[in-house]
């Protein structure tokens, strides 16, 4: 593998790209490897010093447009048919000095790639059959026409990944993986990018949970939606603080670290909690450690998230740990948005929809040992092991250096 350019459409699917990138790095250190990031500046790919090819631009819905139909307005009168245009422009450009195509994210990507008239392999992000399914059987929520075609994948999607250039898919769990691969497409259950570097050290850590209960509250990475987001938190903890009274608690509040912190740090002085070190408050009986840098270990630490946010509440979740989620107004999560995680989650999220129904959610969940067992299985289950952007760059690696230059 000479050249690889890597087509992604979304912050989450900008970080399982650069995750495999990184790993591809390692194995072929004297490969060119390109980003063209459709939605959004590439950021995550900046920080990382992965070189970018093409146009940039943040679009109103940051790439969830699939969610609700007045943000494609927003964004196609932010100009998406022209940046769409000019993306496909240097798609075309690149192809003519040969290489791969890596799509990470759903159709837009995959179809770019398709039409690239290269070798190809796609990262499925967006699509999972526990969607529709839980393992067992069919949800209830499932649609008659979704039982019809019997996967969460359109046929002209899996007709892009049978394509004989798709050298590779690699879905996000087992079970859509057994049912891509019935149908014929070149599948890998390879695991889910999203649970690497997860892996910390937390002894020492001045969040210490100590006794009592240890709240992770994630409110998003989207600002203004994250700052909305964390009044709904905070107004829940409110409902928490009276249910369990005179019980120590432990809250570890975990800011995405582009967001600017000023306004959280204000509404916790609106809800009355006083800073007594910094980034640690105090309210009655509980602690509040407020970080932009201990994500990985909070994520370890906390026994339930309170959460409003997409990758985060995933990756917790991931770890056999349950959340309690409520429905936000988006523009990410929304209703829709919510209502959809909680089916690819199954039982390890349970959604609300006001901040004070939160507190006797919480108190019946802890309750509930045979549910918490469950759950610490759920979790790995669905989202599968660490070591994933490995196993996907061994495999691209093998599968690429056999490929016949187009």
């Amino acid at each position: 593998m000479a050249k690889l350019l890597v087509l992604s459409n979304g912050h989450g699917e900008d970080v399982i790209a650069v995750k495999v990138i990184e790993a591809l790095q390692s194995l072929s250190p004297h490969s060119l490897i390109q980003a063209l990031p459709l939605v959004g500046t590439g950021h995550t790919y900046q920080s990382k010093d992965i070189s970018l090819i093409g146009p940039a631009q943040t679009l109103p819905s940051g790439g969830f447009i699939y969610m609700d139909s007045w943000q494609l307005w927003r964004d196609l009168q932010a100009g998406l048919i022209p940046l769409t245009l000019a993306q496909w422009h240097t798609i075309r450009q690149w192809r003519r000095s040969g290489g791969q195509i890596l799509a990470v994210g759903d159709l837009i990507p995959l179809l770019l790639a398709w039409l690239s008239g290269v070798d190809y392999a796609f990262i499925g992000t967006a699509k999972s059959e526990y969607y529709l399914q839980d393992g067992q059987g069919w949800l209830p929520s499932t649609k008659f026409w979704e039982c019809w075609l019997g996967a969460d994948y359109y046929p002209w999607e899996i007709g892009l990944m049978k394509s004989p250039r798709c050298r590779a898919v690699f879905p996000r769990d087992s079970l859509t993986h057994q049912c891509l691969q019935a149908r014929g497409v070149r599948s890998y259950d390879l695991g889910n990018p999203m649970m690497d570097g997860l892996a910390v050290n937390t002894d020492g850590l001045a969040a210490s949970p100590g006794p009592g209960l240890c709240i992770l509250l994630l409110p998003g990475s989207r600002s203004p939606e994250a700052e909305r987001n964390w009044q709904c938190l905070l107004q829940a903890l409110e409902g928490i603080f009276t249910l369990f009274v005179g019980q120590p608690i432990q809250v570890l509040a975990a800011l995405a670290p582009a967001l600017d912190p000023a306004s959280f740090l204000q509404a916790l002085i609106v809800h009355q909690w006083q800073e007594i070190k910094p980034q640690i408050f105090q309210r009655h009986q509980a602690f509040l450690h407020l970080s932009q840098n201990d994500y990985a270990a909070y994520l370890h630490q906390a026994q339930v998230a309170l959460a409003m946010a997409g990758t985060a509440t995933e990756q917790f979740v991931g770890l056999g740990k349950p959340v309690v989620s409520i429905v936000g107004t988006g523009p990410q999560f929304n209703r829709q948005f919510a209502l959809r995680q909680t089916r690819l989650l199954g039982e390890s999220v349970t959604l609300v929809e006001e901040p004070p129904q939160v507190a006797l959610t919480l108190a019946q969940l802890l309750k509930d040992t045979a549910k918490l067992e469950r759950i610490a299985h759920n979790g790995p289950r669905r989202l599968g092991p660490p070591g994933a952007a490995d196993r996907i760059a061994q495999t691209l690696q093998q599968l690429w250096s056999t490929s016949p230059e187009r």
